[in-house]
């Protein structure tokens, strides 16, 4: 994943955006987290939210996958087809550690 190629397709600077890509990370985890509870319980609300905020986040920042992965959960919770988003969780947790080992590779 090239952070840098992100950023400048966002008009940033390289150091601004990956300060932006470090709060994400921070912001993704707590998300991620409200998921997983919210998949477990049931918890449409919360899912929807969660939901919602790392769609917003992840598509404001370029990162497609997460954003499109996120519609998917927000969608799941409409069509009552919680049952399916272990995958979906999978593969967001798989996006945001590239985008962890992208800005390592940036920042060392």
């Amino acid at each position: 994943m090239d952070l840098k190629a992100i950023g400048e397709d966002l008009g940033l600077e390289e150091s601004e955006f990956l300060e932006i890509v470090e709060l994400f990370l921070e912001t993704a985890d707590i998300d991620i987290d409200r998921l997983k509870q919210a998949i477990i319980s049931g918890d449409r609300q919360t899912l929807t939210e969660a939901a919602h905020s790392l769609k917003g986040s992840a598509g404001n920042l370029g990162f497609t996958e997460i954003y499109r992965l996120s519609k998917e959960i927000e969608a799941a919770v409409r069509e009552n087809t919680l049952d399916s988003l272990g995958p979906v969780m999978e593969a967001i947790e798989a996006f945001k550690v590239g985008i962890q080992k992208a800005l390592e590779t940036r920042t060392t």
